[in-house]
């Protein structure tokens, strides 16, 4: 395919100079390669440092995908039985009661779940388990039992009360977190690990960690904040130093490079430079709807992180062992079948495997799901497809 890349360009400029966004970086490929490669505005409005191909971002939920991708790797090489209970592999989760209400002193009331976790309902998002930030009975459970806040990066957390029974619907929560535990159980190494020696190495992903090395902070974007008159403001943040484990649901760090060419991978069918990472039969699992009857659901926000969100309100979406499924075509041209996500700092990606394009979007903002932020990635979305002729 061809694209007109000014067109494109001209998206990412006008985010930046309207204040929408200090900056931000996008790529798109199709599967010839790289079409599209641009950067606009500044790391950060406190800095005259211009935002490049390169610049470093938490990458927050976008470490999802690349998580359940392990999981399925370890799956396909029958190493984990992603219908087997997940106490199998981490006893602590067969533990974890279902929420019924709370007692006379703010504790939590549980019961025995009716039907076990599995890595499965932890991959497609219907475990039970939800987060303080869009749950006010989590963050109610977490602050009752002493736990530390999500962003503190500590395991504990991970063991807050189920809000539903397994399987029952779909709810956005700490499965990945969990999912990255079983990988580390049943691998052997740390998430971090698999997923260099499996997922990055692989692909070259050089600028990909849990904990950025000194170059990557070198050309890291600064985190900013809107405030309340529409202007942006720095943020100071990181994930936790003192983490006690790795963060498969949200604490990886990468760039626009690095996450496009795990996107053409799966674009590709499993495949990078001849290289068959995953079987056929794994992308399709990553690629298909893998929850039956149940639909994505809106997040309503619980924490000024975030605003209450939904990609495309009234559409029907799904969920494969990796991503969301549109399961019509998009207003931006995107075609239905496609996968996508996104991260809590207004970052996002998809993958068309009908149209063959695939795309990331990287800025550093809060609250997820700003107006103007998410404005700017549709329309960078809508002029790839323009540019392409909505393919």
């Amino acid at each position: 395919m061809s694209v007109n890349v000014a067109s494109v360009q001209t998206a990412l400029d006008k985010a930046a100079a309207s204040g929408a966004l200090a900056g931000a970086v996008a790529m798109c490929a199709d599967r010839g390669g790289v079409i599209f490669e641009g950067a606009a505005g500044r790391r950060s409005v406190a800095a005259d440092a211009p935002m490049t191909s390169d610049t470093t971002f938490w990458i927050a939920s976008m470490t999802k995908a690349l998580t359940s991708t392990a999981a399925a790797m370890l799956a396909e090489r029958g190493a984990l039985d992603l219908d087997a209970p997940a106490k199998h592999y981490i006893p602590a989760i067969g533990d974890i009661g279902v929420l019924t209400g709370f007692d006379a002193n703010g504790r939590p009331i549980t019961r025995a779940p009716r039907r076990p976790v599995t890595a499965r309902a932890l991959l497609t998002h219907s475990a039970g388990f939800g987060y303080e930030l869009f749950s006010a009975d989590v963050e109610k459970s977490i602050s009752a039992l002493g736990l530390p806040p999500m962003l503190e990066g500590k395991r504990a957390t991970l063991t807050a009360p189920l809000i539903f029974d397994p399987g029952e619907r779909w709810e956005y929560g700490v499965n990945t977190d969990w999912a990255g535990l079983l990988v580390e159980a049943v691998s052997g190494k740390t998430l971090g690990q698999f997923l260099s020696e499996n997922i990055f190495l692989p692909l070259g992903m050089s600028s990909t960690a849990f904990a950025p090395n000194d170059d990557m902070r070198a050309r890291q974007a600064g985190m900013h904040v809107r405030l309340p008159d529409g202007a942006l403001a720095p943020m100071p943040f990181e994930m936790s130093p003192v983490a006690d484990y790795e963060s498969g649901g949200g604490g990886l760090y990468s760039t626009a490079g690095d996450y496009l060419t795990f996107l053409q991978m799966i674009l590709h069918g499993g495949k990078c430079s001849g290289n068959r990472l995953l079987s056929a039969e794994t992308v399709t699992a990553l690629s298909t709807n893998q929850m039956g009857d149940l639909r994505v659901r809106p997040i309503p926000s619980n924490t000024p992180m975030s605003r209450d969100s939904e990609f495309f309100p009234g559409m029907e979406k799904s969920w494969s062992l990796a991503f969301m499924i549109n399961h019509e075509r998009a207003p931006t041209g995107r075609a239905a079948g496609s996968l996508a996500w996104a991260g809590l700092a207004n970052s996002f990606y998809w993958i068309d495997p009908a149209t063959g394009v695939c795309g990331v979007f990287l800025a550093q903002l809060v609250p997820f799901a700003d107006d103007r932020a998410i404005a700017a990635y549709l329309d960078f979305e809508t002029a790839v497809y323009d540019a392409l002729g909505r393919a």
